[in-house]
């Protein structure tokens, strides 16, 4: 099965105060991180970015792609990723851009538990993490009719497709405390995962 991987990075970081794809973070910065990690486990891996958006430099063959419409959430990053990667993938793996602890192994134990499945996504203490999940490339259509009625939410799409919800103690050998999941929304979450790699950035 040939996996690609999707990268959204076009929030607003509101709550963050600053671009999240350029937070400095052990000697790299925050998106570029995101695609050298993702691409241990995926390829090609490309990155769906807002109009207008300035980007941090990535290597040359990382693809940026930008939504069609803004503010329209990653819904609409994972439909642009995929009319992308549709004819050269069967499946992707949809990361945001603000989980700088990602572990290789933890994506491609997700890919493994596919299956038959359309969709295989984490889950950790009943909480579902749409943009930590395996994508069959067949979502496509249903995603721009999700959008035309206005409906935005990556989960919609478990209603529609089967669905394989992987909990985190079919994860924790390849990721043992989870940090895959870790997401950056705040200050104060950039400081623990600084302080999680040792990094006094």
């Amino acid at each position: 099965m040939r996996v690609g991987g999707i990268v959204v990075c076009g929030g607003k970081s509101k709550r963050m105060g600053q671009p999240k794809a350029w937070l400095p973070l052990a000697g790299e910065l925050m998106l570029p991180r995101i695609v050298r990690l993702l691409s241990q486990a995926v390829t090609p891996v490309i990155v769906v970015a807002a109009p207008g958006q300035d980007l941090p430099p990535l290597p040359p063959e990382c693809v940026v792609v930008r939504d069609e419409k803004d503010d329209q959430g990653p819904l609409e990053g994972l439909r642009v990723g995929l009319e992308e990667l549709h004819d050269r993938c069967d499946a992707v793996y949809l990361s945001s851009c603000d989980v700088p602890l990602l572990v290789p192994a933890f994506v491609r134990r997700l890919i493994s538990l596919l299956g038959e499945h359309h969709i295989c996504v984490a889950s950790d203490a009943g909480h579902l993490h749409p943009l930590a999940a395996v994508y069959r490339v067949g979502v496509r259509d249903c995603i721009a009719r999700l959008l035309a009625a206005h409906r935005r939410r990556l989960i919609d799409l478990f209603d529609v497709f089967a669905t394989r919800v992987v909990a985190g103690a079919e994860l924790t050998d390849v990721d043992p405390t989870l940090r895959s999941l870790w997401n950056i929304n705040t200050a104060a979450d950039y400081a623990q995962v600084l302080n999680a790699i040792g990094d006094r950035t």
